[in-house]
């Protein structure tokens, strides 16, 4: 019997607590929608950085490309191979 009485009080405790998380839960409905809202804008940011730094990355490469394949001073392509897409500085 001393069992039964245990178990059924420990069940209660539960469920007194599963009561207590739900009615939390209830009031942070506003809060959830506005962190996923800021968090997709920041999706959205990221992901038009990353846009704007690969075009420039892209430009900073036509230029390097550019050093490196010129005649005229050494330390100008030298510094081309430097920054080419291989990653070899060879003077």
């Amino acid at each position: 019997m001393e069992v039964i009485h245990t178990l059924d009080r420990d069940c209660s405790a539960l469920a007194g607590l599963f009561q207590t998380v739900v009615n939390d839960m209830k009031g942070s409905g506003p809060m959830w929608e506005d962190f996923l809202s800021r968090a997709s804008k920041l999706h959205h940011a990221l992901k038009s950085t990353l846009v704007a730094l690969s075009a420039f990355l892209d430009a900073f490469q036509k230029i390097a490309d550019a050093a490196t394949g010129t005649r005229g001073k050494r330390t100008v392509q030298g510094q081309g191979a430097c920054v080419c897409r291989t990653g070899s500085c060879e003077y």
